[in-house]
């Protein structure tokens, strides 16, 4: 998790907010693939045709040849690996850890890695920076801690699914705090990739519920 926020923080310096959120929607096509190897998960034709389709999604979202590579493109992609990861762990963890007790995990680890990193790089902030590190801080926290909560209490196939509420949370915000729009190209992009993660979803649902 510590990798991921690390990513898409550096990722949205140059990225609107809209766009990093769609090419992180390809969390859960990586998660299947990670689970292949992983897991000893098999993966039909069908499922493959749904990451061929979510990839598809992303390369319009990206479009190399079409408009310069930004190298915070290539943070976002790198952290949809880091967060898929973070999920299939918190998933085989989840019978052994509490909730409480993996989030402690995750911010004591965060804590001694960027306290090694951030004397290199420290700015002085001001006072007016304060209250926002407070409210990163908390809704960092609870929402790491719901996410954790949900994925020990039910499968991701149920969890999933909400995450692609964001687009709409993050298209609001970067309107009204930063009168950012992304183009067109990027919803098309977000849909193929969202349509591709509920289909996913839903044959593992289906084959769960057969088996």
């Amino acid at each position: 998790m510590l990798a991921t926020n690390g990513l898409f923080f550096m990722a949205v310096k140059t990225v609107d907010l809209t766009t990093a959120s769609s090419i992180m929607f390809l969390s859960p096509i990586v998660v299947m693939l990670l689970a292949i190897p992983l897991l000893g998960e098999t993966v039909g034709i069908r499922r493959i045709i749904s990451v061929i389709i979510g990839f598809v999604g992303a390369l319009v979202i990206v479009r190399p040849g079409v408009i310069e590579f930004d190298i915070a493109m290539g943070f976002l992609l790198v952290a949809t690996v880091t967060h898929a990861l973070y999920q299939i762990y918190t998933r085989q963890i989840r019978v052994y850890d509490h909730p409480l007790t993996s989030l402690l995990y995750t911010g004591v680890v965060g804590m001694i890695v960027m306290s090694i990193i951030v004397p290199f790089y420290w700015q002085q902030p001001t006072l007016s920076h304060w209250p926002f590190f407070v409210l990163m801080g908390m809704a960092g926290c609870l929402g790491h801690f719901c996410l954790i909560r949900s994925l020990r209490i039910a499968p991701a196939s149920v969890v999933t699914p909400f995450s692609y509420t964001t687009l709409i949370w993050a298209t609001g915000f970067s309107y009204i705090l930063f009168d950012e729009l992304p183009d067109i190209w990027v919803y098309i992009g977000a849909v193929l990739i969202i349509a591709s993660g509920f289909y996913i979803l839903f044959r593992e649902q289906k084959v769960k519920q057969s088996g």
